[in-house]
């Protein structure tokens, strides 16, 4: 986090981020017994010099809520725009792209296409699976519209959706688990670079190892809720296997963080498992890769072992340098190009952070120095692997984009939080903090303009290929076969998409001396699906040898793409077609730059209206010859083509979609209207470029205006709140109206449970619930939303806790377990509902029977079917599993009373004390801190509203002081003696030893649901109780810290009721010195402000 005198960084964009600090959403923490409801903890005190023990500690005044970070869905669409933007506008800038993607799709869905030599089944470097991916979506084009250009931009549209869904993902985890202001800046990175607006549409391997490498980066860098191991390696490896192998080296440091992170914890069974789940899952994509491989190739092969060997291990004559090679500082060049700016932020990212852990010795986020740095590493790893090989191309950078952007944002950030601060003592506190504003602003749009700049540059300069095309789908040209020739141009060749289907794209002979591609089989009868993709191709080697027959004779030509630039010369092998006016006909010329002849900031930045010395001109295509040219030409003499199909002209996707529809008098119009556009965007691209940013300036304060957030008091930001209707017409709470005290059975059956997953009653392991957070601590019910099969949850700990139960029935009886006449149907009814419940979730311990239930662990059965029961049915329920039942039902007062309960490990509280007590008096005879003042009235309400539909989850926790899990007798005897007339003892926290050893602390918490029957309407608690030793529980990662500020964050009213007095000293100082230990290890950061996904 940046340090308390940093103002600056509020102030990077505009006047509304102001102030924008690093709090998190704050979160619930149930502390009450069944019933009961209790303050919520979040809190935290730290001093300058790190986090400081307090001995007593004041329930602080609420403040007024933090900036939010951007919403994930604005992010989305922002992203989607941009991406939505690539997908229509940008060119393609690789030939790999078309030959070996875009062109065996083209075969997979339209049966015809070029094949390189990859796709051959003597080598196959090239895997179906990734093609037959992009076809499905491709199919899905084809079924709105005929045209092959919708099918392709269709596709490229549905990538830009894919990346912008994985980047708002990153941008999330990042926002959560670094800081809103770090996502904010890597969201600017992504958006603004060029190098993202080509890679997140572009139809390439490296492209999709990029989206996985982000799901990637946001499993390892999310630890809430647990380390997420498995899944980081799942998508670092479908990123792998389906995509570019080499791209699995970026979860290197990542994963060596967990391994060396569990090392120190001693988690070591815990991190096998999750690597054995990760390989597992891999393999699994593995195996699917394979077997398409094997429908198609007919043939088994594995494809990443393959690609890996012809790189690697294929020898001289073979492997990437024999298509060309780059000097060491390529990728220094092209990134700089790409990114400008941020890629020397991006530099600078490891010694910025290294320099400020040095100098204030803590980091300018919520992750500690280490974990920070830990993601710095991948790009700068990347980059030195990829630099060292001869063989160099920008797609092979693609998969480190995100660490690049993620790299920048870090050192932005870190940057402002030292140049924010406001210190009078430093010469950078000197310096106005208006003044610093307007420098950063600066800096930060001035990236962003050189960006768009770019962006539009390589736009307007090389979009002619796409262009190009589009007089072949006229109706004078459209009809009959045709061959569309390609010379020394064939490498812009924008793919098979931009052909009628009667057209073929051949090669004539240039200069150019390696392996071309060849055509994909076109037979049709006898030969199965797809023939291409399994018969062996003529011509193809491994060598980049040029195959002669891969070219044909121009006389066979219909069709012919050239282009011709001043700066070159004609030569045998590549004449001069433009100016060959009597054999060839133009029929379009579209700008392509030379870049021999224009100045060197008119090759990298689109710069309107300026001349520059050199620059090429872009004026037209007439006889003034500019600088490049892009014709297609027809033979003059040919003859003309008979029964014309009539194929309109190819325009952009979503507008070919719309125009296709439209019908009658709004035809000629809106096609009149679109052809003005066109001129428009041709002539004029800075009026269009302006005209879109009012537009989209006018769009989002519309937005703005009609979805104007309403102002939200300080505290817990709003949520779903099953503890009040959230609308007049009620909510899936709000029950029927009835008198109270009467209850109409409803129909409702709950969903059958799914088996738990891989469940044994000896190896399950109870789930670590830590239901605390930072303060402040705030008094709520603390409820959410239950799914029907987490229900019930058991574990290893089973059969200590039967024997307890069992022991406990015997010796206390109703004392613990007590049913009241008017509430037998409806503990029968749970006992029933258990009986069903629990066999399906749990198959391995319980079997049902023609009578009830078996227990196939102790060997018990019980009888449902006698009446009366053999036993007391609360009883008989609290045997089957490790809860504590309690049912309330609603009496004519309006008055909930606990009538049925089975209460035998509740620790600090009896049944016999409050059975027949309505909920109200439960909670006051407990001294249930802020019940009437904050409590009492959602709560009423809630029971009076809940259905069967809905059940809900709340979790609490306590601090013991000894090992009883059933009574914790330090706070007195649980069966207290009269004392010859002077009264029973009292127990209670005020008997209990002060600060005793902390290895007599416990931790105790409990996860409690609710749910409403719906036979009986009783309002049914489970309590299950999780009890473990302070110290075990000490040693998990962040927990210390977090619990001690917890702590320290009760009120007086809340420290009383827990004890705080009795134990808070010695529970204090271990926790401050554990908390130490993890920070100096570099586990966590100096403020402590790691969290868990509530309420683990």
């Amino acid at each position: 986090m940046a340090s308390n005198s940093s103002r600056l960084d509020s102030n990077v964009l505009a006047s509304d981020l102001t102030k924008m600090n690093t709090g998190e959403e704050q979160q619930v923490d149930d502390t009450s017994n069944p019933g009961e409801t209790a303050p919520v903890d979040r809190s935290g005190t730290k001093s300058k010099k790190g986090f400081k023990p307090a001995k007593t500690y004041k329930q602080p005044k609420p403040k007024p809520p933090a900036a939010p970070p951007i919403p994930n869905i604005t992010a989305f669409y922002a992203f989607l725009l941009i991406n939505t933007l690539a997908a229509v506008f940008a060119p393609i800038p690789d030939c790999d792209e078309v030959f070996n993607y875009w062109e065996p799709t083209h075969y997979l869905n339209r049966r015809s296409g070029l094949q390189t030599w990859e796709y051959s089944p003597e080598y196959t470097i090239r895997s179906w699976l990734y093609i037959v991916i992009h076809a499905i979506i491709g199919k899905f084009g084809s079924l709105l519209s005929s045209r092959p250009s919708f099918e392709f931009y269709f596709t490229r549209v549905a990538l830009g959706a894919i990346c912008a869904a994985c980047e708002t993902r990153l941008f999330s985890v990042i926002c959560k688990t670094f800081n809103p202001r770090v996502g904010i800046m890597f969201g600017i990175v992504m958006l603004s670079s060029p190098g993202m607006f080509h890679a997140s549409i572009a139809y390439l391997p490296s492209s999709f190892s990029m989206y996985t490498t982000m799901l990637g980066m946001a499993a390892f860098m999310d630890w809430r809720g647990g380390l997420k191991t498995s899944v980081g390696m799942m998508w670092f490896g479908i990123g792998a296997i389906v995509g570019w192998p080499f791209s699995g080296a970026l979860i290197i440091p990542l994963l060596a963080e967990d391994l060396v992170l569990s090392s120190i914890t001693g988690d070591v069974s815990e991190i096998i498992y999750r690597l054995l789940d990760g390989t597992v899952r891999s393999l699994l994509a593995l195996a699917l890769q394979v077997a398409v491989d094997t429908f198609f190739y007919h043939k088994v092969t594995v494809v990443p072992w393959n690609i890996v060997y012809y790189n690697i291990f294929s020898g001289s004559s073979r492997g990437p340098e024999i298509f060309g090679t780059e000097p060491w500082d390529f990728y220094l060049r092209n990134l700089s190009l790409n990114f400008n700016f941020w890629f020397l932020l991006a530099l600078c990212a490891g010694p910025v952070l290294g320099l400020q852990f040095l100098l204030q010795g803590r980091s300018a986020t919520r992750q500690s120095p280490i974990r920070s740095m830990v993601v710095a590493v991948p790009f700068y790893m990347w980059l030195a692997i990829f630099s060292a090989q001869p063989h160099k191309e920008e797609r092979f950078m693609y998969p480190a984009y995100p660490f690049l952007a993620l790299n920048a944002a870090l050192t932005l950030h870190t940057a402002l939080a030292y140049i924010g601060s406001g210190d009078p003592t430093k010469v950078v506190g000197k310096i106005p903090a208006r003044l610093k504003l307007y420098v950063v602003s600066l800096f930060v749009l001035f990236a962003i303009d050189v960006g768009v700049g770019r962006t539009f540059g390589t736009y307007s300069a090389y979009n002619a290929p796409l262009q190009v095309y589009a007089p072949l789908h006229q109706a004078e040209f459209a009809s009959g076969e045709a061959n569309v020739c390609l010379g020394k141009d064939w490498y812009r060749f924008p793919s098979s998409y931009f052909l009628p289907s009667n057209m073929r794209a051949k090669f004539i002979k240039s200069a150019f001396d390696g392996l071309l591609p060849g055509q994909f089989n076109e037979a049709k009868t006898g030969f199965g699906f797809f023939p291409g993709t399994w018969l062996i191709p003529p011509g193809m080697n491994d060598q980049n040898i040029e195959d002669p027959g891969k070219h044909i004779d121009i006389e066979h030509c219909s069709f012919l793409v050239d282009s011709q630039f001043p700066s070159t010369k004609p030569s045998d092998l590549e004449p001069n077609y433009i100016e060959d006016t009597v054999t060839w006909e133009e029929i379009r010329c579209s700008k392509f730059l030379d870049s021999s002849q224009t100045h060197w900031l008119g090759r990298i930045l689109w710069i309107p209206d300026w001349k520059v010395e050199h620059d090429a001109k872009r004026e037209g295509c007439d006889d003034k010859v500019v600088e490049a040219n892009v014709k297609a030409k027809r033979l003059s003499n040919q003859k003309r083509f008979e029964n014309p199909r009539g194929v309109p002209a190819i325009v952009p996707a979503l507008t070919s979609l719309v125009r296709e529809q439209l019908r009658g008098a709004l035809h000629a119009p809106l096609e009149t209207a679109y052809e003005e556009s066109k001129q428009i965007l041709a002539q004029q691209p800075k009026l269009f470029l302006y005209g879109l940013l009012l537009t989209s300036c006018l769009v989002w304060i519309a937005i703005r205006i009609v979805a104007r957030p309403k102002k939200h008091s300080a505290g817990r930001p709003n949520s779903p709140d099953p503890e009040k209707p959230t609308s007049k017409r009620g909510t899936a709470f709000k029950a029927p109206e009835r008198a109270p005290g009467e209850w109409r059975p409803v129909d409702f059956t709950r969903p059958a449970a799914a088996p738990y997953p891989n469940w044994d009653v000896h190896t399950a392991e109870p789930i670590p619930y830590r239901p605390f957070r930072h303060g402040p601590y705030h008094i709520t019910m603390g409820l959410r939303t239950m799914q029907w099969d987490e229900w019930i949850e058991l574990d290893n700990h089973y059969l200590r806790f039967h024997g307890d139960k069992k022991r406990r029935i015997e010796e206390r009886g109703d004392k613990c377990c007590r049913t009241a006449p008017e509430a037998y149907d409806g503990a029968v009814e749970l006992l029933e509902e258990l009986c069903s419940y629990l066999p399906q979730r749990y198959p391995s311990l319980f079997r049902s029977t023609p009578t009830g239930i078996h227990n196939l662990l102790t060997d018990e059965t019980f009888d449902m079917t006698t009446r009366p029961l053999p036993e007391d049915p609360m009883a008989m329920a609290g045997r089957l599993i490790q809860d504590d039942l309690a049912i309330m039902f609603e009496k004519p007062d309006g008055q909930y009373y606990l009538l049925a309960g089975a209460i035998l490990l509740a620790g600090f509280w009896r049944l016999s004390d409050k059975f027949g007590m309505p909920l109200s008096e439960i909670h006051t005879s407990g001294d249930v801190p802020g019940f009437k003042t904050k409590l009492e009235k959602g709560m009423m309400n809630f029971f009076r509203r809940v259905q069967p539909g809905q059940p809900v989850l709340r979790n609490n926790y306590f601090i013991q002081v000894d090992d009883n899990l059933a009574w914790s007798h330090s706070i007195g005897s649980e069966d207290p003696v009269d004392h010859g007339g002077e009264g029973k003892a009292a127990e209670g926290w005020s008997s209990a030893e002060k600060n005793k050893a902390i290895e007599h602390h416990y931790f105790r918490s409990e996860r409690q649901s609710l749910r409403r029957l719906p036979r009986s309407g009783g309002v049914v608690f489970t309590i299950r109780t999780y009890f473990e030793p302070i110290t075990k529980v000490a040693e998990e990662v962040g927990v210390p810290g977090r619990l001690a500020s917890a702590v320290r964050s009760w009120g007086d009213d809340v420290a009383r009721y827990k004890g705080r007095e009795r134990y808070g000293e010695v529970l204090l100082e271990f926790l401050d010195g554990k908390h130490r230990e993890q920070v100096e290890k570099g586990l966590v950061g100096e403020d402590g402000q790691e969290e868990g996904r509530y309420p683990f």
